[in-house]
């Protein structure tokens, strides 16, 4: 299974096609930001009608889970959801099938200056290069005072 992605400031999947607004980034901020996870899932043939688990979780440079107060306490962000295909009558076997997705994500309060990437398994299963990486951009200072 090949998972395609890419960082947006909205995205939708209708009817099969992907629409991206605002898509390609790697800079937000510094302020939270609204994001969208915009992508496209290659089911091979013989993974068709079949379940599949897909998350996305958002980590640090180091590598570690973010997380966010939430009302009920901190939380890590992350996002999952499955996705199933079917074979339409008359397709040729062998051919792979394209699942495209949207998450569209509100602000999200990370810190200015930051490096993070979204990280993604397929079955609980990952592969390298599969995340995107992003930065928040550093803090304005502020003016000096005049003297």
């Amino acid at each position: 299974m090949r998972v395609t992605v890419l960082l947006a400031d909205s995205a939708q999947a209708v009817n099969g096609k992907l629409y991206v607004l605002g898509g390609g980034w790697t800079v937000v901020g510094p302020a939270p930001t609204p994001m969208a996870l915009a992508g496209v899932i290659e089911v091979p043939w013989d993974e068709a009608n079949r379940r599949h688990g897909l998350r996305f979780e958002l980590v640090d440079d180091d590598g570690q889970a973010v997380s966010v107060p939430t009302p009920t306490g901190e939380r890590p962000v992350e996002v999952s959801m499955e996705v199933e295909v079917g074979r339409p009558a008359g397709t040729k076997p062998g051919t792979p099938f394209s699942v495209p997705f949207a998450l569209n994500l509100g602000p999200l309060p990370l810190p200015p200056g930051g490096r993070y990437a979204w990280r993604w398994t397929v079955n609980r299963e990952t592969a390298p290069g599969w995340e995107v990486a992003f930065s928040t951009r550093p803090a304005e200072a502020a003016p000096a005072e005049p003297r």
